[in-house]
């Protein structure tokens, strides 16, 4: 099922899973098997959902909920023959209030399914909603993590007799350099910098360059990093 959720913070940086991780609780005799994975689109999610349905074949439910995108761009959920509402829902609202440092909330690209073997006492639906979001919001306190962010980058273009010099002072300052590539007539330096900091990034460049640089914007990409 697709749900609408609170878009994160920015578009331009998330949080997600470094590698998939299991964790089990018990609640009232009925096992809960919480397994996160870190996906990068629907479809893996569901190759996912697919492979767990094999492995734990035998359980009553694997409900399952994933969030997508900068900016939780795309949601969806199943309760897999839970209650409505009961299982999905609170997984995916785990996922989403996760806080990933005081006051952020930008986990995403990351699939939750949480296999229930039944033991026997009934939970009710405000037990199942607990118990599901509570199996999700206590996994998400053992992995860790890594940083995906949008890097705007730019090509500096030196001429040739002074790019060896002026690639060295580059890579010596606090401008995040790419990679260097050369011509038969000049070095091409690409920085990149974090949505926001073209100015300062320009003037830094011009500063190291003694204005020999020409700039041109490059687009951008996604790095990732340690948390």
């Amino acid at each position: 099922m697709s749900q609408s959720v609170e878009p994160a913070s920015s578009g331009d940086r998330f949080v997600t899973l470094r590698a998939p991780m299991r964790n089990e609780q018990e609640i009232k005799r009925s096992r809960f098997i919480a397994c996160l994975y870190p996906v990068s689109s629907s479809q893996q999610a569901r190759e996912h959902i697919a492979e767990l349905r094999k492995e734990f074949y035998d359980a009553r439910h694997r409900p399952s909920a994933f969030v997508l995108g900068a900016g939780h761009t795309e949601a969806r959920t199943s309760d897999d023959g839970e209650p409505a509402g009961t299982a999905g829902a609170p997984m995916l609202q785990a996922l989403v209030a996760h806080q990933t440092a005081p006051g952020r909330r930008d986990l995403s690209d990351v699939l939750a399914v949480v296999v229930r073997y039944f033991g026997g006492i009934k939970l009710g639906a405000g037990g199942l909603t607990r118990a599901y979001g509570g199996a999700v919001s206590e996994a998400l306190t053992r992995p860790s993590f890594v940083v995906r962010q949008r890097m705007q980058l730019v090509d500096v273009h030196l001429p040739l007799a002074e790019a060896g010099a002026i690639e060295a002072a580059l890579r010596n300052s606090s401008l995040h350099v790419v990679a260097t590539r050369w011509t038969s007539t000049e070095g091409i330096v690409q920085v990149a910098h974090v949505p926001g900091e073209d100015e300062l990034t320009r003037e830094a460049v011009a500063a190291l360059t003694g204005g020999l640089a020409r700039l041109i914007d490059a687009g951008s990409e996604w790095t990732t990093r340690a948390l």
